[in-house]
């Protein structure tokens, strides 16, 4: 593991690399902030210790930039400081560090605060683990591209709003935002499960097919419960089998498989329900051309408080600029189209999967 040690004062940092080197680490020492910056940019180092006074730019400044810019994967962030009060350690977390170790520091201390980094940077390697099983289900249909990985950022986009929002304050904190961005891949990891001949068909699925497609949720919900079994309490397997199991329900109650209502509908499926129907209809399958933002948001927002949960809609309705950026980051490049689209079930919003 990598370690980018960033403080003015040549003694502190030659002090925290030494116990570093004595404990396995791999350490690169910069003077400032600024300087961290560009090691970070070119260099796959994910764990920093900083001072948190230091010319050009200092330690809350570097955790701002850090979280500020699109690295490759999270940087667990360290704060060196004599700064230890209640206060300072709010703004500190409020600027985007993990942890804290006061000054004068205790290796043992340090060492300690590092091994919770490196646990917690291993949950990154679920995730990827997660989306890896995911793009099973995808491979299959060669038309899905970037599906899953637009879902997951339309999906955290919408977390945050209903959070800037202060909507479902008892469920949707940090944490739940971050497994329904690594869990909701798996939204439709049951279509392994179902022939090519209803998957891939390039037409509008009869009433028997779509009963046969309608199984992908099922299927999905099964082989993730059978997981939790195994992993019983596993929280991010519990929000998994949630979403592809309540993915396709409707907030009026008639949707599949269940026909749960409003709340009784978890979250995570709620939100999902949103961000999956809107890349259906933008972006191009088997069955149907690519069509335009506008008429997508046209269908959200008029089946608010029958297929989707309003809170929902009106966080989606004051971020759809950034679906849009999402959507242009990761659509391959298709013809859009614009008219009435094309469904399964004759619910206009509703993909054939």
């Amino acid at each position: 593991m990598k370690v980018l040690v960033v403080d003015d004062d040549l003694i502190s940092r030659e002090m925290v690399s030494s116990v570093l080197l004595e404990h396995g680490y791999e350490v690169t020492t910069v003077e400032n902030g600024r300087l961290a910056l560009s090691v970070l940019e070119k260099e796959d180092i994910r764990m920093v210790v900083t001072d948190w006074i230091m010319p050009e730019m200092g330690g809350l400044e570097l955790c701002r930039e850090v979280r500020a810019r699109a690295h490759q994967g999270y940087v667990y962030m360290v704060l060196l400081t004599s700064n230890s009060g209640q206060e300072q350690l709010v703004e500190g977390m409020t600027a985007g560090a993990d942890d804290f170790v006061a000054k004068p520091f205790s290796p043992e201390e340090l060492i300690v605060r590092l091994r919770a980094g490196e646990r917690m940077l291993a949950l990154e390697s679920r995730d990827v683990t997660i989306f890896a099983l995911a793009r099973l289900a995808e491979a299959r249909d060669p038309e899905t591209g970037e599906h899953l990985e637009r879902v997951r950022l339309y999906c955290r986009a919408l977390c945050r709003q209903l959070r800037v929002m202060g909507q479902f304050p008892d469920e949707l904190d940090a944490q739940y935002e971050q497994l329904v961005y690594s869990t909701s891949p798996l939204h439709d990891i049951g279509k392994v499960a179902i022939p090519d001949c209803v998957l891939l068909k390039p037409d509008r699925l009869n009433n028997a097919e779509f009963e046969i497609m309608k199984l992908h949720t099922t299927y999905g919900a099964e082989t993730l419960s059978s997981a939790l079994a195994e992993h019983p309490g596993a929280r991010f397997l519990e929000m998994a089998r949630d979403i592809a199991w309540c993915h396709h329900e409707w907030y009026d109650g008639t949707g599949y498989p269940r026909g749960l209502i409003g709340d009784d509908i978890p979250l995570a499926g709620r939100i999902v329900a949103i961000a999956d129907v809107y890349d259906a209809i933008t972006s191009k399958r088997v069955y149907k051309a690519a069509y335009d933002a506008g008429i997508a948001r046209g269908i959200i927002l008029g089946e608010s408080e029958t297929h989707f949960d309003p809170r929902i809609v009106e966080a989606f309705s004051q971020i759809e600029n950034q679906f849009d950026a999402i959507r242009s980051a990761h659509m391959e490049n298709v013809v859009v189209e614009s008219g009435p689209v094309p469904t399964a079930t004759g619910r206009v919003s509703s993909s054939s999967g």
